[in-house]
């Protein structure tokens, strides 16, 4: 699926170098949120952009206001599909890109054609983890040896940046940490609030959210999990909660088992996809992110935006995010009872829930604002472009 493309010039009338994004599936998700919001808010004059999806490209794209940006699907193949190389080698010697940006390892080796098709500037992100590479190290030796292809690796968190110097190997100076960023005027507690179905009884309730990919490494049946636990073990605290588990993914349907054999799904709503995030937050007295392996979570973010406190499992970037008894509370990965006993002490104790939402608001705004992230890739991508003898315009 490709889009039509029309150069923007800088001020003296040359075309603005072209940044190439590549992703395994551009749809909804935090890494492809994060181009969205790079692509949207780096200026329009210094740059182009086009995004290279190694399977696909969704709807999602539609998140992308310039109407000058190209989306390339390559349909790549289960498994390992050499074909993929050749056309990434084609379409990088069409799009003839200034950098090219890969992210996370499923794009990594993208880097060998950039390579090979002469892509003066080429830059590695490290967001997190999968479910079958809970530490990183399986694919450790893939990363040591792409590496002599990237000018320039970023790592989302300050533990992938210490993974990416102690594990892979690389030097520190070749390793830059950007801290994903949350819009927080969108994202903020002040704002309307989504109306939740009338088909469920809301009053009074206390309501746990989450919002993500329903796959294995975010665990949300563990949440579902902690939550039944919660109603099984304290009726009147039960009576009370409410879950809103937002996304789609493979586990939704089995989640959804879970709570109807329970007899519990008259408390909880899964709605799928939803495109109001913002205004759900904002009903959220509890945010929950139980995943087993963490970069940056957008979604913590942004729930900390709309001054929400956050329970989160204390693995990769959630230790960074979470101020533990400050902004939330850090539990350990699969402990679905220290969940779900952190989750009713946010019930029990309403002052404490927004003491914390209060702190988690101000951690945002004094470390995770989205303008800070955006300048932070300006000055790399303008860094490695000026070295190259690669002028900006603007």
């Amino acid at each position: 699926m490709d889009a039509a493309v029309r150069p923007v010039a800088g001020e003296g009338g040359e075309a603005a170098p072209l940044i190439v994004h590549v992703v395994y599936r551009f749809d909804v998700g935090g890494l492809e949120n994060g181009v969205v919001n790079l692509i949207n808010r780096l200026p329009r004059a210094r740059y182009r952009h086009a995004v290279v999806a190694l399977t696909e490209v969704t709807e999602f794209r539609r998140r992308i206001r310039r109407d000058d940006v190209a989306f390339h699907a390559l349909g790549k193949r289960e498994g390992q599909d050499w074909g993929l190389y050749r056309r990434l080698w084609r379409l990088f010697r069409t799009l003839r890109p200034a950098l090219v940006h890969t992210r996370n390892v499923a794009t990594l080796e993208a880097q060998i054609p950039a390579f090979l098709a002469g892509v003066p500037c080429r830059v590695h992100g490290e967001h997190g983890w999968d479910v079958h590479d809970l530490d990183g190290r399986r694919y450790a030796r893939l990363r040591r040896w792409v590496s002599l292809l990237v000018h320039r690796h970023v790592a989302l968190s300050l533990q992938i940046r210490a993974y990416l110097h102690d594990v892979v190997g690389l030097p520190e100076d070749a390793v830059e940490q950007i801290y994903n960023g949350v819009d927080l005027e969108r994202f903020s507690p002040q704002g309307p609030v989504a109306a939740l179905p009338a088909d469920r009884d809301w009053a009074g309730a206390f309501v746990v959210g989450w919002v993500g990919r329903m796959e294995a490494v975010k665990n949300p049946l563990g949440l579902v999990r902690a939550f039944l636990h919660l109603r099984a073990a304290d009726a009147e605290l039960g009576r009370r909660l409410r879950l809103v588990m937002v996304g789609d993914g493979p586990l939704r349907t089995e989640a959804e088992r879970l709570l109807r054999e329970a007899g519990a799904d008259g408390a909880a709503w899964l709605p799928g996809r939803r495109d109001d995030i913002p205004e759900l937050m904002r009903r959220f007295h509890l945010f929950v992110l139980p995943s087993l392996a963490e970069g940056v979570c957008n979604t913590v973010l942004e729930a900390m935006a709309c001054g929400v406190p956050v329970v989160a499992t204390a693995v990769g970037g959630n230790r960074e995010l979470v101020a533990d008894r400050a902004a939330g509370a850090l539990v350990p990965p699969g402990d679905e009872i220290a969940l779900a006993d952190a989750i009713a002490a946010y019930v029990r104790d309403p002052v404490l829930r927004r003491i914390h939402g209060a702190i988690a608001r101000r951690m945002t705004e004094h470390r995770f604002g989205i303008e800070a992230m955006v300048q932070a890739y300006d000055r790399l991508y303008a860094g490695l472009l000026a070295r190259r003898g690669l002028a900006l315009a603007g």
